[in-house]
């Protein structure tokens, strides 16, 4: 059993990272380790699913804030971009997910629904530069449960209690972790990850417009996913936090707390209380 991060890359010394939490699962689930890998194979392809219905289809939702997002930057993608096709091709896959997540669609709630574009837009951009196959994104995915189980034991995922960086943040972290686990790195440098993609978004707030998971939401998780690989691949190159993983992890719940609470999901703060933000809110 793990309850830090920590705890979680010291018990990956001797076996694998992605061991280590389906034996955690095991213990508090009575599941086998057989079952929890096949149902983590299933969400792995709802994340799929979600984070590519949109990229041709816009999709239906009302009010349509954030209809054809996805799509407008995966055309963009396709051609000359400053940060190149394959980073674009990213947003545009949490774009997706944001947008199936608005129209009520299927979606893999990652930590939260609000966040569900970031894990699997990361894990298919690692997949794709790895060359890695589905056992191994599953693999990922796993060691990503890890530290957002960790998080939702020592901190919080809720916006409500700890503004977007508790949302998005812990998404990028969980992602960035995964990313670094598919491209063979250390247990060490998977919760270093972690905590350099949440330092990179500490005091984060949540301001949804008129109340509704979809803007600034979107963007967000298109810009947490940018986060979540750029800590990866510091934490590859052997960048590490100056604060220990576990001690980021309760700055980030600290920090969250001390938010007011207009900046925490209650549409009365940030961009939901600009002149539009009130007006879209009132038109609804």
């Amino acid at each position: 059993m793990y309850n830090t991060l920590e705890q979680l890359a010291a018990a990956a010394a001797d076996r694998p990272m992605h061991e280590v939490v389906i034996a955690d699962e095991a213990a508090l689930t009575d599941a086998s380790p057989e079952t929890i890998f096949e149902t983590m194979r299933a969400r792995w392809r709802v994340m799929c699913e979600s984070a590519s219905l949109a990229l041709d289809a816009p999709q239906p939702m009302q009010p349509p804030l954030i209809a054809g997002q996805s799509r407008r930057q995966a055309v963009y993608a396709r051609g000359a971009t400053l940060t190149g096709g394959a980073l674009n091709e990213m947003m545009a896959r949490a774009l997706s997910a944001s947008e199936v997540n608005a129209s009520m669609g299927r979606i893999c709630a990652a930590p939260t629904a609000g966040a569900c574009g970031v894990i699997p837009a990361v894990l298919h951009f690692a997949v794709q530069r790895t060359g890695a196959e589905e056992d191994e994104a599953v693999k990922a995915l796993l060691v990503a449960s890890g530290v957002g189980a960790v998080i939702t034991r020592n901190a919080t995922v809720a916006g409500a209690e700890g503004g977007c960086q508790a949302e998005c943040g812990t998404a990028a972290a969980m992602a960035a972790a995964g990313a670094v686990y598919l491209a063979h790195g250390s247990p060490e440098a998977c919760i270093h990850a972690a905590a350099i993609a949440l330092v990179n978004c500490m005091g984060l707030i949540c301001d949804p417009v008129a109340g509704l998971v979809q803007f600034p939401c979107s963007f967000r998780n298109a810009s947490q996913s940018v986060n979540a690989i750029a800590s990866a691949d510091m934490a590859l190159a052997g960048q590490r936090s100056v604060i220990p993983p576990d001690e980021v992890v309760d700055a980030m719940y600290r920090t969250g707390r001390a938010l007011p609470a207009s900046m925490r999901e209650t549409a009365e703060g940030g961009v939901a209380a600009t002149p539009t933000g009130r007006r879209i809110a009132k038109n609804l």
